[in-house]
C-alpha cells in the first residue's frame, strides 16, 4: 500500500479530520457514463479513501450488484462529496459488510468483536436499496448492511429504501447494524432519512447496538409489518418502529438536535421502538423535536410516539418536544 494511503488510514483510525488527504482511490474519470456500479464495486472492495469525479453534476449510480467491503481492508471511507447517489434500483442491497461472512474473509477468531473494517459514510446518497428476500443475520438493510467493525454516517441522505415488509425482527429499510467493536456506538450526524419501508424499523435497525444521533432528520418511513414480536398467532410479525427499531439487551440511544416527524407504525413506536431485553438499556433525547408520528398498536403513556422498556425513562433535555 502507498504510504500515503498507509497515512490516511492511520489519521481516521485516530478519528482525526482527513477532508483534504489525497483519496486512494477514485471513481469516475470526469463523466457521468464513467461513474459505473462495477468502478463502485471494486473501489468498495479495495477499501481506503474513496471519492468520486463524475462531473460537475448531481449524478445517480444504479447498482447492478452489490458493493461488499472485504474484511481484510482495514478502512473504507466513501465520499460522495454531495453530488452522488448510490442506487438499488428497487432490485437490491447497495452496500454490505459483515466480519462474520468467511465469504468476505474471517480476520480474526472473534468476528462477532472486531475493530476493523471501519466504514465511514460521507455526504453519499442512497435511494431505492431494497434486501427483500436477503436473510443473512435475519435480513434487513435495505441500504446498509453492517455487522463488526464500526460504522459512521456524516452528511448523507436515504430515500425510499425497502427490505421485507412483514418479520418479527428483521428491519432497517436504510440502515441495519449488528456488533459494533466493543459496543461502541454507531455515529449518525448531519443526514436525512424519508420514506423507507420495511417490516420494522422505517429507517433504522439493531439488535445489541448503540447509537449516536445527531442534527439529522427522519420524515415519513414506516413499518409494515403487523403483529409485533414475537409475532401474535395467525399474523407475520413485525410493524414497530416507524423510524428507528432498536432491540438488544444492553444498549444506548443518544437522540440530539434531531427531527422525527411524519412517521407510522402499526404496531409500537412511530417514532421509536426501544426494548432492552434485560431492562438495562437507556435513552437520552436532547433538544429534539418528534410530531405527528402515530404508533397505531401500543406506546409508553408519556411519550408519543414512543415504546421504551430499559432501565428508566427516556431522559428529555434541552427542550425537546414529544407530540402527537
Amino acid at each position: 500500500m502507498p504510504v500515503r494511503a498507509t497515512i490516511t488510514i492511520a489519521l481516521l483510525l485516530a478519528a482525526v479530520p482527513v477532508a483534504s488527504a489525497a483519496p486512494s482511490r477514485v471513481v469516475g474519470t470526469g463523466t457521468p457514463g464513467s461513474c459505473t456500479s462495477a468502478a463502485v464495486v471494486r473501489a468498495v472492495a479495495a477499501g481506503g479513501l474513496v471519492r468520486f469525479d463524475c462531473g460537475p453534476a448531481p449524478v445517480t449510480i444504479v447498482m447492478r450488484r452489490t458493493a461488499k467491503v472485504r474484511n481484510t481492508n482495514p478502512l473504507l471511507v466513501l465520499d460522495g462529496g454531495g453530488r452522488v447517489t448510490l442506487s438499488g434500483g428497487g432490485k437490491r442491497r447497495i452496500l454490505y459488510q459483515n466480519t462474520c461472512d468467511p465469504r468476505q474473509t474471517w480476520t480474526t477468531s472473534h468476528c462477532q468483536d472486531q475493530a476493523t473494517p471501519r466504514l465511514v459514510i460521507r455526504n453519499l446518497g442512497f435511494t431505492a436499496g431494497n434486501s427483500t428476500g436477503e436473510r443473512t443475520e435475519g435480513g434487513g438493510g435495505g441500504a446498509i448492511f453492517v455487522r463488526g467493525g464500526r460504522l459512521q454516517i456524516s452528511g448523507s441522505t436515504f430515500t425510499g429504501n425497502r427490505c421485507d415488509r412483514t418479520g418479527p425482527d428483521l428491519g432497517g429499510a436504510a440502515v441495519r447494524v449488528f456488533d459494533q467493536y466493543r459496543d461502541l456506538p454507531v455515529r449518525v450526524t448531519g443526514s436525512t432519512f424519508t420514506g423507507g419501508r420495511c417490516a420494522n424499523g422505517g429507517a433504522l435497525s439493531s439488535i445489541g447496538v448503540s447509537w449516536d444521533i445527531r442534527d439529522s432528520t427522519f420524515r415519513g418511513n414506516r413499518a409494515t409489518g403487523r403483529g409485533a414480536n414475537p409475532s401474535r398467532s395467525g399474523t407475520p410479525g413485525g410493524g414497530s418502529g416507524g423510524a428507528i427499531y432498536l432491540d438488544g439487551n444492553r444498549f444506548t440511544l443518544s437522540l440530539r438536535n434531531t427531527v422525527i416527524e411524519d412517521n407510522l407504525a402499526p404496531e409500537g413506536g412511530g417514532a421509536i421502538f426501544f426494548v432492552s431485553n434485560d431492562r438495562t438499556g437507556t435513552a437520552t433525547i436532547d433538544g429534539s423535536t418528534l410530531r405527528r408520528n402515530p404508533s397505531l398498536g401500543f406506546e409508553t403513556p408519556g411519550f408519543p410516539g414512543i415504546f421504551f422498556l430499559g432501565a428508566r425513562p427516556p431522559a428529555l433535555t434541552g427542550g425537546t418536544t414529544i407530540t402527537r
